[in-house]
C-alpha cells in the first residue's frame, strides 16, 4: 500500500514539472503586459521598464509596460492578482505593494496569496539625511538632540504610510524618542524641505539624497540596510550606528498572478538574473541607488516573509491608517 501511494505521489511531481516544463516551453507566443503601479519616472517605473525591455530582448516577444495608478499601488497588484495566470499579465511589483499596504489598509485581495514573486530586481534601502543646521554629524548625535528637544524637532515625508514616513516612525520607535510629521505631496518636495532646512530629517530613497551628498545643508548620517551601499560607501548603516537589526527596504522586481506556473516563472527569473550579470544593466541600477539583486521567486517569497513584520511593527509605531 505504501508502495502504491509512493508511486502515486511521485507520478503526480512528475506529471506537475511536466505541465509546467510544457506551459514554458510553449511561452511566451504573443506579447506581455506589464503594469507598473506608479507615475512614470521613479525608481519602480524605472526598474520595471529597464527589466520590460530586457525580456523583451531575451524572450523575442514584446513586453509592454502599462502605468496603472491609483490606491496607492494596489489598482495595478489588483488587475495582475485577478488576471489568468498564464505568464501573460505581470506586475512591477515592490515592497510598498507587496507588504506595506497590507499592513496599513483592508485590501480585496491578498498580495501574499493572490500574487506570486518572481524576482526582486534591486533592492532599495531608505536613507536617513539630516539638515545641517541641527549640528548632528552621527546618528547618535541626532538621537541625542532629538531626546533633548522632546518632540520640536520635524521630519518630512511623502504622504501618511509612505515608505519614508514608516521608515522614519520605525527608527523613532526603536530610539525611544518623538519628532513631528510634516507631509509633502511627493518625494521631491520632501527631499527640498531638508534642503532647505524647513525640516530637520528625512529619510528618503538612495535616489533623493544622492545628487545631494556635497551640499553643505545637509548630513547623510545612516543607510537602513544589512550593508552599506555601493553608491554611498563612507555613510554606516543605521546598524553601524547602534541599532541592531534594523533594515527598512523598499525593493522591486516582478511578480504573477498566483498560480502562474512555475516553469513561467522560473524562465522570467532566469533571464533576469542574466540582466544583473550584464554591466551595462548593472550599472543604470547602482545608479538608481539600488543594491542590483535579481533573485529567485524563492528569494522573494523569503523577502516578505522577513519585511511583513517589520512593516507591521512601523504601521504600530506611526497610527498611519490608510482608507
Amino acid at each position: 500500500m505504501l508502495r502504491r501511494l509512493l508511486f502515486a505521489a511521485v507520478l503526480v511531481l512528475a506529471a506537475g514539472a511536466a505541465e509546467a516544463q510544457n506551459a514554458a516551453g510553449a511561452w511566451p507566443d504573443r506579447p506581455i503586459r506589464l503594469l507598473v503601479p506608479f507615475a512614470p519616472g521613479g525608481v519602480t517605473d524605472t526598474i520595471g521598464r529597464m527589466s520590460a525591455d530586457w525580456l523583451s530582448r531575451r524572450l523575442g516577444q514584446p513586453v509592454a509596460v502599462e502605468n496603472r495608478t491609483g490606491a496607492a499601488g494596489a489598482i495595478a497588484a489588483e488587475a495582475v492578482a485577478r488576471a489568468r495566470p498564464d505568464g501573460y499579465t505581470l506586475l512591477t511589483a515592490s515592497a510598498s505593494q507587496m507588504v506595506m499596504l497590507p499592513a496599513l489598509t483592508a485590501l480585496s485581495f491578498d498580495p501574499a496569496a493572490d500574487l506570486t514573486g518572481v524576482s526582486i530586481v534591486a533592492s532599495n534601502p531608505m536613507v536617513l539625511g539630516v539638515a545641517a543646521r541641527t549640528g548632528a554629524a552621527t546618528l547618535s548625535d541626532f538621537v541625542a538632540l532629538a531626546r533633548r528637544e522632546a518632540g520640536r524637532l520635524d521630519f518630512s515625508s511623502a504622504g501618511q504610510g509612505s515608505s519614508n514616513h514608516l521608515a522614519m516612525e520605525l527608527l523613532l520607535h526603536r530610539a525611544g524618542i518623538r519628532l513631528q510629521h510634516v507631509t509633502y505631496r511627493g518625494g521631491a518636495p520632501a527631499m527640498q524641505a531638508l534642503l532647505t532646512g524647513e525640516v530637520a530629517a528625512y529619510f528618503g530613497n538612495p535616489i533623493d539624497l544622492l545628487p545631494h551628498m556635497q551640499n553643505p545643508a545637509i548630513r547623510v548620517l545612516g543607510v537602513a540596510s544589512a550593508r552599506r551601499l555601493d553608491a554611498m560607501p563612507d555613510v554606516p548603516t543605521v546598524m553601524e550606528a547602534g541599532f541592531p537589526d534594523f533594515v527598512a527596504e523598499n525593493w522591486n522586481g516582478i511578480a504573477a498572478p498566483a498560480g502562474t506556473p512555475a516553469g513561467i516563472t522560473a524562465r522570467i527569473a532566469q533571464e533576469l538574473a542574466l540582466a544583473c550579470q550584464e554591466a551595462a544593466f548593472r550599472q543604470r541600477l547602482l545608479g538608481l541607488g539600488t543594491t542590483p539583486l535579481c533573485s529567485t521567486p524563492a528569494a522573494f517569497q523569503a523577502a516578505m516573509r522577513r519585511d511583513a513584520p517589520i512593516w507591521r511593527e512601523a504601521v504600530r509605531a506611526s497610527g498611519a491608517r490608510q482608507e
